[in-house]
Parts: C-alpha cells; structure tokens; sequence
C-alpha cells in the first residue's frame, strides 16, 4: 500500500515538474532568444569630400598636363580633377616676352625677302657667305630688324657647316682670321650666334676666342644650343659679355602642325618665366605661320621683343 502510494505521488511530481518546465520555455523571458539590439555605426566620410585640397601636378617637361580624374579611396564613383600646373600670371604692364629669331638667312634669296617682311621684332640673323649679303641686310635694317651673324662651326659628324666654318683642329690664327673676316662680311648686327657647332662649341679654346673677340667688339652671344656640351654662353658669362641661350626650335619638323605647336610651347615657356627665345628658318612653312602667329600673339598678350631686348633686360 506504501508502496503504490510512492508511485503515485512520483508519478504526479513528475507531471508537474514537467508542465511546469514547458510553460518556463514557453512564456518565460530568454536572453538568447530576445533580438539584439541595433547599433548605429557613424563612417567618417574621406577628407577629400569634406574639403579637397589639390595639388599641382608637377610638369617637368614644360607640357602642360590634361585634368585627370583619380578615384577616392573607398570606391564609390566619385572622382576628383587633378588640376594642371597653374600659370601665374604677368604683373600688371609686364607681359611674358618672347623673341623669335630666324636663322640661315642669305642663301635664299627669296626666303630671306619674305623673312624680311616680318613684323620688325623678329630677329635675323645672317650667314656670312650669303648671296648679295650686304644688300640683304641693308633691307632687313631699313624693315627695322635687328640683326646677328650667324656664324659657321664645326658640327658632330660630317654635315658640312659651309665656307669659312670655325674647325676645332685648326690652329688658332687661322681661327682667328676666319672669324675676323666673318666679322666684317657686314654691318649693323647685334650679336653672334653659332650655325651647327655642336662640336666646336664645346671647345673650350676656341669659344674663349670667340667671346674675347665679341667682347672687344660690344657684342652679344646667342647660345643656339645645338649641343648639350656647350660652353659658350659660360665662358660669356665668366667674360662679363651679355649672353642668351635658345629655348625652342620651330621646325625641326617643317610641317605647319608641328610648328604651331613649338609655338605654343614657346609661348607657354614664356609664361612660366617672363620670356622665351625661339629658333626658325626662313622655311616657306615656318614663314607662313609665323605671319599668322605674331598678330595672334599680340593679341593674348604677349611681346614680342628683338634679342637684344632680353639680352639686356631679363
């Protein structure tokens, strides 16, 4: 009877226990079932949307580079233009200056004449073994040119220079005569510079030669730069003799795409450090555009100057 009475009251505190439990999982609160509660996470936007700030890019070839867009980082689409060097501008009554200078003037008689009739800030300088070369220079000093003997010298290689060319093994009085009678083939000019020479202007005997004698005669020199090893316009500058160095050519290719072009890098050059020099040829390309060019340059504000003008004034 004990026994059976055991069983009875086991059997009905299991029931409860039992219901009980079920009705704890059903309703009773549990931290693993209630939902988490949101965060809000606040995401810094990049600097770059907030407030840009842009750097130049840097231009170590003189042109001037196209707007780029570069992405942000982080995606998302969005660009930013990378803005081209800036250039600053000329103070008020000094525009950029440029001096424009044509070479090789002479042989060619009807280049030299259309060369001649450019506006009369553009420099010409003559060969000295120029056809009829003391007429030509006349007209081009009555067109108001200024005028420089563009002197023969030895180049690298064997590209003739022409008749009474500087040549680094002669002696020097034979140098010396050759340069004296170049010297007096005319009159009038400025200055000197030198026709090819890229070997004999990078030796360093025969340009101190060359410069004591512009310096005894007043005159200055014109680097045409046809080579990298040049030392003329240092030992100018050792001597106290005024002196420049060419920028640009205009036609090395002769074609008008090309030298408008040159042109245009010219006339940035100029903007970036108040002046610039360039070299042409009395080409009928080259003369063609520069007819066009100069009024246009005038137009946007540049001067256009005879050598001597930056020479003195740079």
């Amino acid at each position: 009877m004990k026994k059976s009475l055991w069983k009875k009251r086991a059997k009905n505190a299991f029931w409860v226990v039992f219901v009980v439990g079920g009705l704890w999982v059903a309703f009773a609160p549990h931290t693993r079932l209630t939902p988490r509660p949101s965060v809000t996470v606040k995401v810094q936007k990049p600097p770059l949307l907030e407030e840009p700030k842009l750097e130049p890019s840097q231009n170590l070839g003189g042109e001037e580079q196209a707007p780029q867009n570069l992405p942000l980082p982080g995606g998302g689409g969005v660009s930013v233009p990378v803005v081209p060097e800036p250039v600053v501008p000329r103070p008020a009554g000094h525009p950029a200056k440029i001096a424009i200078v044509i070479d090789d003037v002479g042989p060619d008689l009807k280049g030299s004449e259309r060369a001649i009739r450019l506006p009369a800030s553009v420099t010409l300088s003559f060969l000295p073994y120029a056809v009829r070369l003391r007429e030509q220079a006349s007209a081009a000093r009555e067109g108001g040119h200024e005028l420089l003997l563009h002197m023969p010298m030895e180049p690298v290689g064997h590209e003739n220079p022409g008749s009474g060319a500087l040549m680094v093994e002669m002696p020097m009085s034979d140098l010396q005569q050759r340069f004296e009678e170049a010297l007096a083939s005319f009159t009038g000019f400025d200055g000197v510079n030198n026709h090819m020479g890229s070997k004999f202007t990078a030796y360093a005997d025969g340009m101190n030669m060359v410069v004591d004698e512009l310096q005894q005669r007043h005159l200055f020199f014109l680097d045409s730069r046809t080579s990298t090893q040049s030392v003329g316009r240092k030992i100018a500058e050792e001597k106290g003799v005024p002196s420049i160095s060419r920028d640009i050519f205009l036609d090395d290719d002769t074609s008008p795409d090309a030298i408008r072009k040159q042109l245009e890098a010219t006339e940035r050059l100029a903007q970036r450090k108040g002046y610039a020099v360039a070299i042409g040829h009395p080409h009928a390309t080259t003369m063609e555009v520069l007819e066009a060019w100069t009024a246009e340059a005038r137009a946007r504000g540049f001067e256009l100057v005879p050598l001597k003008g930056l020479v003195s004034g740079k």
